[in-house]
């Protein structure tokens, strides 16, 4: 039995799958969403996957599934144009960014962002009314938008989010002090989603590694020149800057340290 990574929804992460099937990256199938038969694109196959998983892949998507759901695909930019225009008459707080309609045709699920929660109770009684189906509304995060946007980064690659398929580790604060870069300040260390980097993970562990035995930063250590102050840590060559009591400022490695 193989172990597919599946993705349903363009702002969503792939999700794990198990197949009875004998499928390759690309194929289109159907698997059980939350609220209905979808159809998704396999996006890689995982060998010896420790994750286990109770989701199966249905079935492969028939020439007739495509053909729906390219018909799906073609009412969406209608539907979002009649929710765009609803957000703005009930002056709701959120960013619309993409809309699905389901292979059933009965449902559409509108993804949004915003800075908090939304009262959407309104917007769904009248869209519901408008577009004659069941309206489900998403609530997802700005780096799930800027994956279904897709763009380049600073380094010029392609976002590390559409590259890793959005499997990526939470990026916290502790990973840019780590590496010694949360004085730049947040601008500087902020992708274009406005959230810390991804590509602040790839290095974070080997960094950690490296510093451990080292002083903290701005702490008192015993040199074989005197007591000091830690003014700056590098991490790769090992080695501290401290500022003596007297003034003056040395380099130390960190096994000089007493």
């Amino acid at each position: 039995m193989q172990k597919v990574l599946v993705s349903v929804y363009a702002w969503d992460n792939p999700k794990l799958y198990e197949s009875d099937f004998d499928l390759s990256t690309g194929d289109m199938v159907i698997v059980a969403a939350e609220y209905a038969n979808e159809i998704g694109i396999v996006e890689g196959l995982v060998e010896n996957a420790k994750e286990e998983t109770k989701e199966k892949v249905l079935r492969i998507a028939t020439q007739r599934d495509r053909e729906v759901f390219l018909q799906c695909e073609e009412q969406k930019e209608s539907c979002l144009e009649a929710c765009r225009k609803e957000i703005k008459e009930t002056k709701l707080e959120m960013k619309l960014i993409d809309a699905r309609v389901s292979l059933d045709g009965k449902q559409i699920i509108f993804a949004f962002t915003a800075d908090g929660r939304v009262d959407f109770r309104e917007l769904v009684r009248k869209l519901s009314k408008e577009l004659k189906k069941s309206i489900r509304m998403q609530q997802i995060g700005s780096r799930d938008e800027a994956r279904k946007l897709g763009g380049y980064g600073i380094c010029g690659r392609e976002l590390c989010c559409v590259r890793n398929n959005g499997n990526m580790q939470s990026i916290t604060t502790d990973m840019a002090r780590a590496q010694q870069i949360a004085h730049r300040g947040s601008d500087r260390m902020s992708g274009l989603c406005g959230r810390l980097m991804c590509c602040l993970a790839y290095e974070a562990q080997q960094y950690k590694d490296m510093l451990v035995g080292m002083p903290e930063l701005h702490s008192n250590v015993d040199t074989s020149e005197g007591r000091g102050f830690v003014i700056e840590i590098n991490a790769i060559t090992q080695e501290i800057k401290v500022k003596l009591e007297n003034g003056k400022y040395i380099s130390v490695k960190k096994e000089d340290i007493k």
